[in-house]
């Protein structure tokens, strides 16, 4: 058994003096949120380490639905899901579809037309929201699940693009001339060779996708009116609008509308590493 040297047990000392503050730092929100769900409403501020009286009342409350800002928890729950689901496989679609002809199809323009595209990145989203509400009222989309769903793809296809192209790169020109010469058409190629070498990157990509619709706020807010059309951070927004704001079930909901994304990140936390990566280094 080979014993580590003193430099190898350096570093390692090194990363735990770096990571375990980061950590201590990163869980203490987090901790908190919990603290107030499981506390009951008297002792929600207490600055306790831990409640003298924890209990699961409040996850009851939201489950049941028995609080006014509550009455459409599940619909509102299901609306993000749905929201989410869509603008990560529409994302996909664009983005594989884009980057394959850019990279592998050698569309004339298609650098520029995504090098254009990653430059609307540097205005930012709140100075862009007026105009998508306009266009979408145009649409008459305002209040439908599309203007959300497609102001996300709007917003993610820039980035996805930009990485499915640069891992695309890194793929071997060689095997699509094999597969041309083997009477492969252009669809062939697509989904019988590009698609299965690339789905790390693509799951990393609707990982990505499907947290950042998850996630959203602004567009939500603005695109979205009808208690039963909102999404849940709009709902959660809702809490702050109260002159004694419910903060034990505000951060409950919280607590539990973090618990999905969580979930897909421990799940997929591989492919996000590695897919997001991909292409960054030039081999």
């Amino acid at each position: 058994m080979k014993l580590p040297t003193l430099r190898e047990v350096g570093n390692e000392t090194k990363l735990l003096l770096i990571g375990i503050p980061v950590f201590i730092w990163t869980m203490i929100p987090i901790y908190h949120m919990f603290l107030f769900a499981i506390s009951p409403k008297q002792d929600a501020f207490a600055g306790k380490l831990w409640p003298d009286h924890p209990t699961l009342h409040n996850f009851k409350i939201v489950f049941y639905q028995q609080h006014y800002f509550l009455r459409d928890f599940w619909i509102q729950f299901w609306n993000s899901t749905v929201i989410a689901l869509a603008a990560g496989a529409l994302t996909l679609i664009v983005a594989t579809a884009a980057a394959f002809a850019i990279s592998r199809l050698r569309v004339p323009g298609g650098r520029w037309v995504m090098n254009l595209a990653l430059l609307t990145y540097f205005i930012p989203a709140a100075f862009l929201a007026v105009p998508m509400y306009r266009t979408m009222g145009n649409y008459g989309l305002l209040n439908n699940h599309w203007s959300l769903i497609l102001a996300m793809v709007t917003i993610a296809s820039p980035y996805a693009i930009w990485v499915l192209k640069q891992a695309s790169d890194k793929l071997p020109v060689e095997l699509d001339e094999a597969a041309t010469m083997d009477g492969a058409t252009t669809l062939q190629l697509f989904r019988l060779v590009y698609v299965p070498l690339m789905m790390p990157s693509l799951v990393a990509i609707g990982t990505y996708a499907i947290l950042l619709a998850w996630n959203e706020y602004l567009y939500a807010f603005l695109l979205l009116s009808k208690d039963t059309d909102i999404t849940l951070p709009v709902a959660l927004g809702n809490f702050l609008a109260a002159d004694d704001s419910p903060w034990e079930l505000l951060m409950t909901t919280g607590f539990i509308y973090a618990l999905p994304p969580a979930a897909i990140y421990y799940a997929f936390r591989r492919y996000m590493v590695g897919g997001l990566t991909a292409g960054a280094v030039k081999s």
